[in-house]
């Protein structure tokens, strides 16, 4: 890994800007989740206690780069303030960072106001770069679910002025590290959702690196159905057949096992507690045309205990049903308590992430157990994908 972190840099007396992701959900101007806050704690306590002045950049939705108070983080301020337990002081303009008032000097740490109201951060501007960075002695980015943004805040700053990972950014590298790049073997992946359209780069680059690779959800239909399966009015894409016999032959190719849905809980309605029946999968499976596969089954679910016994690392990235209603939520449910028994077990190393992931694994109770799990969203799907970050390049003086 070519990039620092704080234990590499001189921190006494400096200001540094680190840049944080506190885009959390706010309802009536109370903030309803404030995991990503808490997640951000450790890097700002630590540069406290190593002597030097934190001010926080940060995002808080969409406002292309123009002034809107509804987007304004002062509405996370007062969850900010109780998560770090000082003295956060917020800044409303880039001005007044030039400015300080002794309010703000006398802070413990400081807030920058969003840093997307400014069109130059989206834009990656260098000259918008050069005045972020002359704020502070040194950058710190512990945004990784930022990483995949080109922009002022992530990519150009970092190679403006000596750059370090924060402590939630050095613990998804390495997680990601030991999950893909330098796993132990074997290692497999859970890849569900409801679509195979939104995930073609990820399963292309998995089924290259894996030894195993399960794949459910709405996908799974779709695999289902290009091998001859007739899934009556299941959720699948038929424009994507031939892009799910592709990755089956590179999977083959590539000898990464690949594991399909052997049966299901078959329902005509999507609803909760809708009544269902557990039906036979595979190429010979011929639903009605009114029935729909919304769970994997209970075939299935011991097929994959089967699997994990061999894994000595694991990817985990979607649900394997419709989890948000009962009993369509069994599947996932059932191999989620699987692989973390085996973490506790401390046999596999198990990194999670990505869309409806973390909500899954909580469901099922099984999140705490888990090796890592990343809050990160697009940036965790892209690393997945193989794809160049470039908040990540620009810590380790990598071109885009």
């Amino acid at each position: 890994m070519g990039w620092k972190s704080l234990d590499d840099m001189d921190l006494a007396g400096k200001r540094v800007l680190v840049r944080v992701d506190i885009n959390v959900p706010v309802e009536n101007g109370r903030v309803t989740d404030a995991t990503r806050i808490e997640r951000i704690v450790p890097t700002v306590r630590d540069i406290l206690q190593k002597g030097g002045k934190p001010m926080l950049i940060a995002h808080f939705g969409r406002p292309k780069g123009k002034v809107n108070l509804e987007m304004s983080l002062g509405q996370v301020l007062p969850a900010l303030t109780a998560a770090l337990d000082c003295n956060v002081v917020m800044i409303e303009t880039l001005e007044g960072a030039e400015n300080l008032t002794q309010e703000a000097l006398d802070a413990d740490v400081l807030l920058l106001e969003n840093i997307r109201f400014y069109p130059g951060e989206e834009a990656n501007d260098a000259d918008f770069a050069r005045r972020l960075a002359a704020l502070g002695d040194i950058y710190c980015n512990d945004a990784f679910s930022a990483a995949h943004r080109a922009h002022a805040s992530t990519e150009a700053i970092a190679r403006l002025m000596p750059a370090c990972a924060g402590r939630l950014m050095q613990a998804e590298l390495r997680a990601l590290e030991a999950a893909l790049a330098k796993p132990e073997r074997p290692v497999g992946a859970v890849v569900g959702g409801a679509k195979v359209s939104t995930k073609i780069a990820l399963l292309e680059n998995l089924v290259t690196r894996l030894d195993l690779l399960v794949i459910g959800g709405g996908m799974a239909n779709t695999f289902l159905g290009a091998m001859g399966a007739k899934l009556g009015a299941s959720l699948q894409e038929l424009d994507y057949y031939t892009t799910a016999q592709d990755i089956l032959a590179q999977a083959n190719r590539s000898g990464c096992r690949v594991i399909l849905p052997e049966d299901g809980l078959v329902a005509r309605e999507f609803a909760e507690g809708a009544a269902h029946e557990v039906q036979q999968l595979g190429p010979d499976a011929r639903l009605k045309a009114d029935q729909m596969v919304l769970d994997a089954g209970p075939k299935s679910v011991e097929t994959v205990r089967a699997a994990f016994q061999g894994l000595k690392t694991l990817i985990w990235n979607g649900p394997l049903g419709a989890f948000e209603i009962s009993p369509f939520d069994t599947a996932t449910v059932a191999a989620a308590q699987i692989a973390a028994e085996r973490t506790r077990d401390g046999v596999l190393t198990s990194v999670a992430g990505g869309g409806d992931t973390v909500a899954a694994l909580n469901k099922a109770g099984a999140a705490d157990d888990f090796t890592y799990i990343s809050t990160a969203g697009g940036a965790f799907l892209e690393w997945m994908e193989g794809k160049t970050l470039p908040g990540v390049a620009a810590l380790e003086g990598r071109p885009l």
